[in-house]
């Protein structure tokens, strides 16, 4: 489901690009595992474009997607 997303992130159209980074948000939330296919499967660079050039909401979705995979990664976390 992860690579469709990001695929939708790319391609879709504006709306669905933007519930693509909302989903996306979530799954970065709470679970170790998920992130790490996120970042996997090529997430960072559309989310990073739609933060920039996104509509409104999907600049928020793409930031708490953003900000959650940055949050979830271990090597960003104090020791």
């Amino acid at each position: 489901a992860i690579p469709a997303l990001v695929e939708i992130t790319k391609n879709g159209t504006g709306r669905a690009r933007e519930d693509a980074a909302c989903t996306i948000w979530n799954l970065a939330h709470g679970n170790a595992e998920n992130p790490v296919s996120i970042a996997a499967a090529g997430a960072i660079p559309p989310l990073i474009e739609l933060a920039k050039n996104g509509t409104s909401g999907a600049k928020e979705a793409a930031a708490g997607a953003l900000a959650n995979l940055a949050l979830s990664n271990a090597d960003n976390k104090d020791s």
